[in-house]
């Protein structure tokens, strides 16, 4: 059945609780990260233990997100969307009052599942209440919640674990998801969609889980075990490839699959998927990496790097309503390749980074690669979903949603890594400069035996020196690299075809 558009203050009430439980999510799954040690030291676990805090959602959210497009046909998407965000408020306050780290897991694992269709099915709710010419409007609000909640996140992680018990982390999201799904129920009720009870295609959901779990836990779980020299992640890495290979193969010959494959069949829905997929990965891993060399190797607080880091959230918040409003008279591709010009552009600014600058190195480049990412989510979703039927958005919104928020973790993974390794490779090189026999790192070690340090006080200030500068060089490497694969990824987007936007997609 297809709904008229909504209008008025109904419009904006229904735009608030839709934005307010997206928020929320993308909140949570940043906001544990910074209080790890912390929630690890206050339940008597090991900072390494701790961090099953974070696998444990991301691999129960990476299952449940193929999910929605199948509960959605079986529940309705209002109902669906309010079940979800009352139970992540259940599991938020069970994760704040949770005695010991194996009940925190649990709730994790829950609230991660529960938390699946939050942001695919906000997109789909939010393009079906408005009237076609305005969706590319709902879709930069909606592009609005996504971009600034990870970076206030580890702001405000930081602050709450620092001044008031880390259990707030999860509490203050309990008003947010009351009011949200209050709203939603009050204004969509009366809008449900049509529910299909089909058959459960119990083979293609336990390759899933099985499927998916285990190439999350992977990727979690890699950089910690050394990767392949691992057993453990030559396991999951084989489970994975063989799971999936046949759910792929298996989804595509059944007639009610669990998650809806077909949909690459539509190019622009394909296009759409690779560009923010390839695109996010890239976006993701720097964005995890900056705070990291700033800690490290710059001497910032977390509270400081997270601050050094916020200002690529200011033009989003600016931009996205004008994108939105006046979006739809420019072709997308010419958006999408401004903006990854502009990520270009700001990471090729990162490569001189260097131990003693200023502040504002990190800042300016921040601020203006702020510009990309506000053209980035809007354009490349329109795209996406601009050749897709309202009875089908709700399977495409969160097939492309997982896989932006799956190659987001690979690209944390990989970046990471690849950082670590650089290190090491820079280590070794800047270390054979370093002779104890020559005159320069003679009068070196005289010089700071000097200003009252030991011999073997020395030579690791040297070292640590040589440590820091590697890790610097490295980080410069991965952002230069970043800026070669976003002009690269120009190309691709210019496969899409033309119509988007008011002329694509239809209504429920």
């Amino acid at each position: 059945m297809t709904y008229p558009p909504l209008q008025g203050i109904r419009l904006v009430w229904v735009t608030l609780a839709l934005s307010l439980a997206v928020f929320m999510e993308v909140l949570d799954t940043t906001i544990a990260n910074v209080a790890v040690p912390v929630i690890a030291g206050d339940l008597g676990a090991a900072t390494t233990q701790g961090t099953w805090v974070i696998t444990s959602f991301a691999v129960a959210n990476a299952i449940s997100v193929p999910l929605t497009g199948f509960l959605a046909k079986r529940m309705g998407e209002v109902r669906l969307f309010t079940a979800s965000v009352i139970g992540f408020v259940v599991m938020s306050w069970l994760c704040g009052i949770a005695p010991n780290l194996q009940l925190l897991v649990v709730f994790r694992v829950l609230q991660g599942f529960i938390a699946g269709p939050l942001i695919p099915l906000s997109q789909s709710l939010l393009m079906a209440s408005y009237p076609r010419e305005k969706r590319t409007l709902a879709l930069a609000l909606w592009a609005m919640t996504v971009v600034v909640a990870p970076v206030l996140g580890p702001i405000l992680g930081g602050w709450i674990s620092n001044n008031w018990h880390w259990g707030w982390i999860f509490f203050i999201n309990v008003p947010i998801g009351i009011a949200a799904a209050w709203i939603a129920w009050r204004q969509l009720a009366d809008r449900e969609t049509e529910t299909v009870k089909t058959p459960i295609d119990y083979v293609g959901l336990v390759l899933m889980i099985v499927g998916i779990g285990a190439l999350q836990m992977m990727l979690d779980r890699g950089k910690e075990l050394d990767w392949f020299a691992s057993a453990e992640i030559m396991v999951l890495g084989i489970t994975a490839l063989i799971t999936l290979t046949y759910f792929i193969v298996w989804e595509l010959g059944e007639k009610y699959p669990i998650v809806d494959l077909s949909l690459f069949k539509n190019r622009n829905f394909a296009i759409g998927v690779l560009a923010t997929s390839l695109g996010f990965m890239v976006y993701m891993g720097t964005l995890t990496l900056l705070p990291l060399v700033l800690q490290s190797n710059l001497g910032y607080t977390s509270t400081w790097a997270g601050l050094a880091a916020a200002p690529v959230g200011l033009l989003p918040v600016l931009l996205s309503p004008v994108i939105g409003k006046f979006g739809n008279r420019i072709d997308m591709r010419i958006l999408v390749t401004a903006s990854f010009l502009v990520f270009a552009f700001a990471f090729h600014w990162r490569t001189d980074f260097y131990a003693g600058m200023d502040i504002s190195n990190v800042v300016w480049p921040q601020f203006w690669q702020g510009l990309g990412v506000a053209m980035f989510f809007l354009p490349l979703t329109t795209i996406t979903l601009s050749h897709i039927e309202g009875g089908r958005i709700a399977s495409a919104s969160s097939l492309s949603n997982f896989l932006r928020v799956f190659m987001g973790g690979v690209g944390v993974s990989v970046v990471s890594t690849m950082w670590e390794r650089r290190e090491a490779l820079h280590h070794t090189r800047l270390a054979e400069h370093v002779n104890i026999y020559s005159d320069h790192t003679q009068a070196a070690l005289q010089q700071m035996q000097q200003q009252g340090m030991t011999y073997q006080q020395a030579l690791g200030s040297i070292n640590g020196s040589i440590t820091q500068q590697g890790f610097i060089i490295g980080s410069n490497e991965i952002f230069f690299s970043g800026s070669i694969l976003f002009v690269l990824m120009i190309a691709v987007i210019w496969f899409a075809k033309p119509p988007f936007g008011s002329k694509g997609g239809g209504g429920h």
